[in-house]
């Protein structure tokens, strides 16, 4: 049910790294967003995939970790992404990528879910050094890294209460809690 598929897609930041994630699942994931709605149909993202051990490792070091979580410099090793699929939007076919960049994005990491795996969108990301790396043209920009793997860690969506904060959290068990407003507060008007 989608319900419980969007309900379980938690951006995930700890992975059984060993897990290996297929180039073919990671093409799968790609079709996803192809086949997905795009602005006026232009249809302007490129992809990047890695599955590849020394190649994650040098995109994991362009990467920035989970905000809230302070003093968590992200995954240690072996708790790290086994796959990454990098999104870059071509300036040649269009001029924004806003609508297009959360659509395809979210048809990947639900597929994902779907597969029994989960991912992270990450847009703190050195983009120049990622830019270098991976010689790509000054027409192309990096707009997301999306990590995957076999998740390691549990998601649980906490119902906000009055007073209560936005910021994500883990508690002593390792658990990661997502505070949700509630529906009542997000609909203005019925």
């Amino acid at each position: 049910m989608i319900e419980d598929l969007i309900k379980s897609n938690r951006s995930c930041r700890r992975f059984v790294q060993k897990e290996e994630v297929p180039v073919d699942t990671l093409r799968w994931l790609v079709n996803l967003a192809r086949l997905s709605a795009s602005s006026a149909n232009l249809q302007p993202l490129k992809y990047i995939l890695s599955n590849e051990p020394l190649r994650n490792e040098s995109i994991f070091s362009c990467l920035a970790w989970a905000a809230y979580l302070k003093n968590w410099p992200g995954p240690p090793e072996g708790e790290r992404p086994s796959a990454y699929i990098i999104m870059v939007g071509d300036w040649h076919i269009a001029k924004s990528f806003s609508t297009d960049m959360g659509v395809a994005a979210q048809s990947m990491l639900l597929g994902a879910r779907e597969r029994g795996l989960a991912g992270c969108m990450i847009g703190s990301i050195n983009k120049e050094l990622l830019q270098e790396m991976f010689h790509l043209p000054k027409r192309f920009e990096i707009l997301l890294v999306i990590a995957l793997g076999k998740p390691k860690e549990i998601a649980v969506l906490d119902e906000m209460q009055p007073g209560d904060g936005i910021k994500y959290w883990r508690d002593e068990h390792g658990v990661h809690h997502v505070p949700k407003r509630s529906l009542d507060e997000l609909i203005l008007s019925e």
